[in-house]
């Protein structure tokens, strides 16, 4: 042993004159239980001896010493103890006993070689330790960024205790990731927090353990159920892939994580080799893989290839001087400064990829491969990880795909439905029949699951659901119904009616909507309306009808008044003889019989013959000729159609109202709408049903439509517009009311997280486009049990006639208006051009004229005869004035003042 120490002191005096001497001592510091560190140091020792680049003309002699996980005494002795042989650098220990060893270190100036995680992360610039391990801010980024990638929003992060969360501080910065914290206990038990998890229905898991750990917590994790199809786990320890996984690779849950170490790589294979047969001709056997390389050994490695790299530039540099140092001693290294800047600056490709580190000696420019586990070849890399671009996933949309159809063949899924038609029945007499599993149901979902299974190749068993709901949040915010199944993983799939909306959203995954409805309102078709006694009356609105009386008089009125004063309608009782007095054959009675027979489309036995009578006859006889029409065929309408008297249209009439009740299912989208609702209608109703006793809300759907049909009007049911489509097809006795009052999608629901929702809706979609999902709809709503038995069912708009108003034939009275106005002109301008006349025959002026016949016309006797006048000559005497003769080319056929005044004749 003397003899050993004496060697040792000697060894530190031989060095050449100029440069390195020709060997110089590294210390390296690990702890007991970790023995692949020290074959790291040892191989790399040897690596370096042996290769003629690097430190040719000196030997490097690496000391090995285990120390205590927590004794920092005994470490700091050996180091002093080694100091007094000299020494050119330590490394390790990776416990936190090396924060003293650093201690030491900085006060001889002594380069100190780390390859742990550093807690501190702070570095002064009179620090004399480089730590090869990726910086711990950087690390959290990385971890970040592949939650990001993931597009996890609901995440649970556990972490041991006592450990920083320093590796993980970016990502819990996320805003838009919704963190629950859990601390792990230092060993032991830890399901009755993972049993919160489950409660907590999270299936997307944040794992920071040591390598060490995680094989016994996921154990755990699958008794308390958190290791599935529909788990994810990402896991932030760098030895992920050393961990044997074998026994969860038929769970299909998904374990993602880094690696820093490429098993590819040649270097790695070569080192690895070499250990193993360098073990081997010492009789030692090593059981290591590329696989199983732990970081910190890898580590270790590179940091004996950086250190003698930097060494052997310093030295073509300067005289390295290697002394024997005293820890009670203000004794300092001459080169240790300078060594540590080398190493700073130095690049270096080792087992852990490149090695650089940035300005402030950290090492934040390094590549991390992602990997995740797969149930054919263990941990297979996806993708990598850089600071500077993140996550760059290798793998394409077709290979994740692949991998997802491959995972669902010949899987068995379980299936939630609930009993509703025609989505999802018993079979008739099933029992009977002896039917069994699958084979008891039938329906529109039954027939729809079938087909997608098809198509993705998995088996299925159905059952219906315990409590008999769709899924909504009660008051404590728990689940029930299918989306309950789902999340405490009592099913792989539910479906059925079941609608997509934000909550249901938030708790599980749809697929692409296989049908589209929308909340409506069922009720009991309205009764025949009795018919009326004057339902002649019903095809004109009372407005129309008092606009036709009012143009009937009008127009009687002024064929009368233009009769009177157009000389045209004046003529001779007697046309075969003389007469003294003129007739006009439309007084006010023919007046109004010949409009009122043009109106029935009888015709008269009088005629006009003045160009303004004619005028006023052919607008109306247009006028009645539009009206009779529109009538007559109205009339048909209403005679044939069966008039409703119902008393609500929209949903509207149901808020105004009180005396018709009205609900909906009691748990499911239907309710949470009208609870939600910000529209004040829909609020008005939510009030009145939820203070409404007895209670107007049903169990299920079925409940609802029996409860309309027996109330006789009473109760309006409002449910999804598919199902009322499906119910009027098969009860004539029920109608839906109004339009949809929103718009929403039934899909099919798996858990969370689940990487077949991308399948199912691939599949839903290839049976819409071939429209498989129209013919089972068609086949399962109007033809089986008794579909079509309604008929077709018409609009309001073609299976009811609507009175005509003043807007549909108020041109009609325009035009009336228009011809009256014309004819009008037409009379005034005859009477005016033959009292023009006559005054130039006779000694009066026009205006007296006018005003004489005017009297006449519009005097209220309405007498229909008047004497003739004849012409006056100019320088007839008296006499003459009272002859007898009539010339009758002079006669004036005009209004007189009146006929029994023979004097002006």
């Amino acid at each position: 042993m003397c003899f050993i120490g004496f060697y040792l002191f000697l060894s530190v005096f031989i060095y050449t004159s100029n440069g390195i001497p020709d060997s110089v001592r590294i210390l390296g510091l690990f702890d007991s239980e970790n023995q692949m560190e020290e074959i790291a140091f040892r191989y790399a020792v040897d690596r370096v001896n042996s290769a003629r680049h690097v430190l040719p003309r000196t030997r490097v002699l690496g000391q090995v010493e285990r120390v205590s996980l927590r004794d920092s005494f005994t470490a700091s002795k050996k180091v002093c103890n080694f100091l007094r042989y000299g020494l050119v650098g330590v490394f390790g220990p990776s416990s936190d006993t090396a924060t003293h060893i650093q201690s030491l270190c900085d006060a001889f100036e002594l380069p100190h070689v780390e390859t742990r995680y550093d807690r501190k992360r702070k570095r002064y610039r009179y620090d004399f330790a480089v730590n090869l391990y990726p910086h711990p801010e950087t690390l959290s980024k990385a971890y970040y960024d592949l939650v990001k990638s993931w597009g996890w929003k609901n995440v649970a992060l556990l972490y041991e205790q006592g450990s920083s969360l320093t590796e993980l501080q970016e990502l819990m910065k996320a805003q838009d990731i919704n963190f629950h914290l859990k601390e792990l206990p230092l060993e032991g038990d830890v399901r009755p927090l993972l049993k919160e998890i489950r409660k907590d229905s999270i299936s997307q898991i944040v794992l920071a353990c040591s390598s060490k750990r995680i094989l016994d917590i996921l154990r755990q994790a699958n008794q308390v159920g958190l290791i599935s199809t529909y788990h994810s786990y990402v896991l932030t320890s760098l030895d992920l892939q050393t961990v044997d996984l074998a026994e969860f690779r038929d769970s299909g849950v998904n374990i993602t994580g880094y690696s820093i170490i490429d098993p590819t790589k040649s270097e790695v294979a070569n080192a690895v080799s070499d250990w193993v047969f360098g073990e081997l001709r010492y009789g030692r056997a090593l059981d290591l893989t590329e696989k199983k390389l732990t970081v910190s050994a890898a580590l270790i490695y590179d940091a004996v290839l950086l250190f003698s790299k930097a060494l052997h530039d310093l030295d073509r540099s300067q005289d390295i001087s290697v002394r024997p140092m005293n820890c009670n001693s203000p004794d300092q290294t001459t080169y240790g400064s300078a060594l540590v800047s080398y190493m700073k600056l130095m690049e270096l490709d080792g087992l852990t990829g490149s090695i650089k580190f940035d300005g402030r000696g950290y090492r934040t420019q390094f590549s991390l491969d992602i990997i995740e586990y797969s149930h054919t070849e263990d941990f297979k890399k996806i993708g990598t990880w850089t600071p500077s671009y993140g996550t760059n996933f290798t793998r394409n949309y077709q290979d994740v795909y692949a991998q997802i159809i491959e995972g669902l063949q010949n899987r068995t899924f379980r299936v939630t439905t609930i009993l509703t038609q025609p989505y999802v029945m018993l079979v008739p007499d099933w029992e009977a029949l002896g039917l069994e599993g699958n084979d008891r149901f039938e329906g529109f979902a039954v027939e729809l699951i079938k087909d997608i299974s098809e198509i993705l190749k998995f088996n299925y068993k159905i059952h219906v659901v315990e409590d008999g709901n769709y899924g909504s949040l009660d008051a404590n915010g728990q689940w029930n119904g299918m989306i309950k199944e789902l999340l405490d993983q009592k099913a792989d799939v539910a479906i059925g009616d079941l609608s997509i909306n934000y909550d249901r959203e938030t708790a599980v995954d749809f697929t692409t909507p296989f049908l589209n409805t929308g909340i409506s309102i069922l009720y009991k078709k309205a009764q025949k309306k009795p018919p009326s006694l004057f339902s002649f009356l019903l095809p004109f609105s009372v407005d129309v009808w008092i606009y036709m009386a009012t143009a009937y008089l009008g127009v009687s009125v002024l064929l009368f008044i233009l009769a009177r004063i157009t000389p045209d309608e004046w003529d001779s009782p007697h046309p075969c003889k003389e007469s003294d007095v003129l007739e006009n054959t439309f007084n006010m009675q023919n007046c109004t019989w010949f409009t009122i027979g043009s109106l029935m489309q009888q015709g008269s036995d009088i005629a006009p013959k003045a160009v303004s009578l004619r005028l006023v006859a052919a607008l109306w006889w247009f006028f009645t000729l539009i009206m009779i029409s529109s009538y007559t065929a109205n009339l048909a309408a209403f005679l044939t159609v069966e008039r409703m008297d119902s008393p609500i249209e929209s949903a509207e009439d149901l808020a105004k109202q009180t005396k018709i009740k009205y609900g909906c299912v009691g748990s499911g989208s239907t309710i949470a709408f009208f609870r939600d609702s910000k529209i004040p209608t829909y609020q008005r109703m939510w009030s009145f049903m939820e203070s409404a006793r007895p209670s107007v809300f049903n169990k299920n759907a079925p409940e609802g439509i029996d409860r309309v049909i027996k109330s006789n009007g009473g109760y309006a049911f409002m449910t999804e517009s598919a199902t009322i489509e499906y119910q009027t097809e098969r009860n004539c006795d029920l109608v839906q009311i109004g339009g949809n009052l929103d718009s929403k999608g039934y899909g099919v629901a798996l858990p969370h997280g689940s990487p077949f929702t991308g399948a199912f809706s691939s599949a839903v979609l290839q049976l819409l486009e071939s429209n498989k999902i129209l013919i089972l709809k068609t086949k399962w709503w109007k033809e089986k049990h008794g579909g079509g038995r309604c008929g077709k069912k018409e609009s309001k708009s073609l299976s009811s006639a609507n009175e005509l108003g003043l807007a549909n034939v108020g041109g009609v009275f325009v035009v009336l208006l228009l011809g009256l106005i014309a004819a009008s002109i037409v009379g005034l301008f005859e009477f005016f051009w033959k009292a023009r006349k006559l005054a130039g025959d006779e000694v009066e002026s026009i205006k007296a004229e006018m005003f004489k016949e005017l009297k006449f016309a519009l005097s209220c006797s309405g007498e229909d005869t008047k004497p003739v006048r004849k012409r006056q000559r100019i320088g007839d005497s008296d006499s003459n004035i009272n002859r007898n003769s009539v010339n009758r080319s002079a006669i004036w056929k005009s209004n007189g003042p009146n006929s029994n005044n023979n004097s002006n004749s």
